[in-house]
């Protein structure tokens, strides 16, 4: 057995198809709705990729559209002058006067050695000025679909919880390119790099954000949410895990209970009206609910809930 097909054995679930689908459906079902999302112009996507670099996404989206509006092609960014270019980075504090430099430059290099026809493959992006790998199978991948499986911070945190993938960058390398469905680079990567912005931050939301590979996901299971970017174990007393657990704990016990009777059993200090009260209780047997553990039933004014069996 090859070294790559020894690393997919012993990190992938065998379900693949399964695990592909369900990343995909929930970020198709709703995800955050970034403008440049809604375009495959290239010169957009790089602008925006450029802009991305080390700076929050919803502080890009107001300067990507003042941008676009200032020069709204790459030929009116190539026919630019540089100095305007640097000085709406700085007013924007973007960062690095440099990637305005490198923007600009690579604009010119597109209508004046390309003709105007951009590179459509990571390799031949990166031929352009400033566009490193990361941002050049960026462009492929959402602009042409032609790219390769993204490997950033983000998507290292998921794959290393998710899947137990070693703090090594061959090996999310492998798994990350063994995920990605052939020929779908746009959606999938779209999608991982979504998972990781909010679901799997460091300080992971997997029940809020219903995370779709909680099914399959090792740290989800063990409780260890520990990641190469994340060195140590978010506190577990008075968490949501615990508290999950805590409710089919209790439900194993006596089966069925109303909402109110379970509360008390499951935190001291329960008060139906209070923060930690029936709203609280509500919304955590509903994920577990959502999860195929417990089952919810309102009749006759009352919720009860159950382990299901």
């Amino acid at each position: 057995m090859s070294d790559q097909s020894a690393t997919d054995a012993e990190h992938l679930p065998p379900d693949l198809d399964r695990v592909q689908r369900a990343l995909v459906e929930w970020y198709e079902a709703d995800h955050r709705e970034y403008p440049w999302r809604q375009t495959e112009d290239p010169y957009e996507i790089l602008v925006s990729e450029v802009m991305s670099q080390q700076t929050q996404l919803d502080r890009v989206v107001s300067a990507w559209r003042d941008f676009l509006e200032q020069w709204p092609t790459v030929d009116d960014l190539a026919a630019a002058d540089r100095g305007d270019v640097v000085g709406f980075w700085t007013r924007h504090s973007l960062g690095y006067n440099n990637r305005a430099k490198y923007l600009h430059e690579a604009a010119r290099q597109i209508v004046e050695e390309y003709d105007g026809e951009w590179p459509r493959d990571p390799e031949g992006l990166s031929e352009l000025m400033g566009v490193g790998p990361y941002t050049a199978n960026a462009v492929a991948s959402f602009a042409f679909d032609n790219g390769d499986a993204v490997v950033d911070t983000n998507v290292k945190r998921v794959l290393y919880r998710a899947f137990d993938v070693p703090d090594d960058d061959s090996a999310f390398e492998t798994v990350a390119g063994r995920l990605m469905p052939e020929g779908e680079s746009r959606v999938w990567n779209n999608a991982i790099m979504e998972l990781g912005g909010v679901a799997c931050e460091k300080t992971p939301a997997c029940d809020g954000a219903q995370c779709p590979w909680r099914e399959w996901c090792h740290a989800y299971q063990t409780g260890d949410f520990t990641a190469p970017d994340v060195p140590t174990q978010p506190e577990f007393e008075g968490s949501r895990r615990q508290m999950r657990g805590r409710v089919v704990n209790v439900l194993d016990e006596y089966d069925e209970l109303a909402l109110d009777d379970l509360g008390p059993r499951v935190r001291v200090d329960y008060a139906p009206e209070g923060e930690s009260g029936r709203e609280w209780l509500r919304d955590l047997v509903t994920d577990l609910a959502d999860d195929g553990l417990v089952s919810v039933d309102d009749a006759n004014g009352e919720t009860t809930v159950a382990l299901d069996r």
